[in-house]
């Protein structure tokens, strides 16, 4: 089934328009979704709404409330709402070009795919992919999807070029205010040079599909262990010992050192699963020795 087109429209940049597609670039991984249940009878648990003192309401009873203070609301219907929803207009305006630097990590929030609309945007799509390209340059532009509006930019990808949502400057919190307590130190020079040796020697191209949600899979194993014992106990699996808390530069040291001895920190690569070992037979019980004599009391 071909993807859906999340918006269709036009980048526009001064008297240029380009009909452009942009679809989805990421899709949400593998969810083990849970359900309250009864355990005496094993039937699901219902949800019923109701109001203080009233008890169980007919949902065509229910309106949107926003309380402006305690135990005081204003009372809005659907269609008061959608009254003031931004129109999703069909023109993205590049109204400025960063440096990519610029833009803190922290206020980018989520990835689109942009490609032409059909062959005759092809080539106004090209350009302004290889000009943002040369100038290594992000545009940035406010487009309105869904019903509000966000700030977007947009770079090149490949053959195509990625739009990301962006957050506000409300929606970020302020970084000073979580590291201020962290001391401006200059780190210990031996130290470093180890940290930085662990790294190098740790190096490697980022290959995602080297990675899975070790949490998701070891609920699936839980789940089906349950589901073969006819929900009776299992045994929790073992828990790795955790790192202590505290320590000195000595202990930073030495485990630095011990770091770049594992084999795992020879490359970047993931390192190999050990095979699981075999029983050991068990050695017949040895003979019992005969009883040593008492020494003699001196």
């Amino acid at each position: 089934m071909a993807a859906r087109a999340y918006w269709q429209g036009q980048i526009r940049l001064a008297l240029v328009s380009i009909p452009v597609e942009i679809y989805s670039a990421t899709k949400s991984g593998p969810q083990i979704q849970f359900h309250q249940i009864h355990e005496p009878s094993g039937k699901r648990i219902k949800y019923e709404k109701v109001a203080p003192g009233i008890g169980p309401v007919d949902p065509e009873e229910i309106v949107r409330g926003f309380e402006y203070e305690k135990g005081h609301y204003v009372l809005l219907e659907d269609n008061e709402i959608e009254s003031v929803k931004l129109e999703s207009k069909k023109t993205l305006e590049l109204t400025q070009f960063v440096d990519a630097h610029e833009i803190d990590v922290l206020y980018f929030e989520k990835p689109y795919y942009v490609v032409p609309a059909d062959d005759l945007a092809e080539e106004a799509f090209v350009v302004l992919r290889e000009a943002l390209r040369r100038t290594k340059k992000v545009a940035i532009g406010q487009l309105a999807l869904r019903g509000r509006e966000y700030i977007v930019s947009l770079k090149p990808c490949g053959r195509g070029i990625v739009l990301e949502t962006l957050r506000y400057a409300d929606e970020v919190n302020r970084a000073q205010s979580y590291f201020r307590d962290i001391p401006d130190v200059e780190p210990d020079a031996e130290l470093l040079d180890l940290a930085e040796t662990l790294i190098e020697k740790k190096a490697a191209p980022f290959k995602p599909d080297q990675f899975h949600d070790r949490y998701v899979d070891a609920l699936k194993g839980l789940i089906e262990r349950k589901r073969k014992a006819k929900g009776g106990k299992v045994a929790p699996e073992p828990e790795e010992e955790g790192p202590k808390r505290g320590g000195n530069v000595v202990d930073l040291m030495a485990a630095l050192k011990k770091s770049l001895e594992r084999p795992g920190a020879q490359s970047g690569e993931a390192e190999p699963k050990k095979p699981a070992r075999k029983p050991v037979a068990k050695a017949a019980p040895a003979k019992k020795a005969a009883p040593a004599k008492k020494r003699a009391a001196g």
